[in-house]
């Protein structure tokens, strides 16, 4: 059975809450004190348009957050349900969490907003799950015994970090360094091929360069 499609203005609607949604992780994730004004400038959308939708900036962040627990955990979920062997499902999982990018909104939003109930409940889902896949590794012998559930959650926040050229050359760059660290949690340690081109050193001096010059 198909949904009926949305009429013009709910159509609008929608699209306008994507377009919101998507200038907030942006803006928010480079500055966190942004005014909630640059996410309607960076949206192409009126602020009347922006306050009916998220009556605050409070509001749009905990959607913001709300929404990237949604996917932690269902990336998770996906992980554990996809894969039959061991090691697949937690690095399945790790490399599900890396692309998804939750992390950033974490490192950037964290300690900024006041989280609701909701958020409250969704958290405690979303580390129930990466505990759980944490333990069936160590369980079935393929992950190091001596690694935490919190050095993993530590280990997202730096994959999270590197950015570097645009958001391919990003994605390139994150899953490299997820392939060391993965060879390094592996019991026994493994030593595959690293995936993507080795950084270079233009690519890192260029980082110093003043935009516009």
């Amino acid at each position: 059975m198909t949904s009926a499609p949305m009429s013009g203005r709910k159509a609008q609607a929608a699209r306008n809450d994507a377009l919101i949604l998507d200038a907030a992780r942006a803006v928010f994730t480079a500055d966190p004190g942004a005014p909630i004004a640059a996410v309607a400038e960076r949206a192409g959308v009126g602020i009347s348009a922006l306050y009916r939708r998220y009556p605050s900036k409070e509001a749009l962040l905990q959607k913001l957050c709300g929404d990237g627990l949604k996917l932690y955990i269902a990336v998770s979920e996906q992980a554990m349900a996809e894969h039959d062997d061991p090691w697949e499902e937690f690095a399945g999982y790790m490399c599900g969490i890396v692309d998804a990018d939750t992390n950033s909104l974490t490192i950037k939003l964290a300690g900024t907003f006041h989280p609701t109930e909701e958020l409250y409940h969704d958290a405690t889902k979303a580390s129930d799950l990466a505990i759980e896949l944490h333990h069936r590794a160590v369980e079935a012998g393929v992950l190091r015994p001596d690694v935490t559930p919190a050095d993993i959650a530590l280990l997202f926040e730096q994959l999270a970090s590197i950015k570097l050229g645009d958001a391919e050359r990003t994605r390139q760059l994150r899953h490299r360094f997820l392939a060391m660290m993965l060879d390094s949690l592996r019991q026994p340690p493994a030593h595959r091929p690293l995936p993507g081109p080795a950084p270079e050193d233009e690519e890192l001096s260029v980082r110093w360069i003043p935009a516009g010059s």
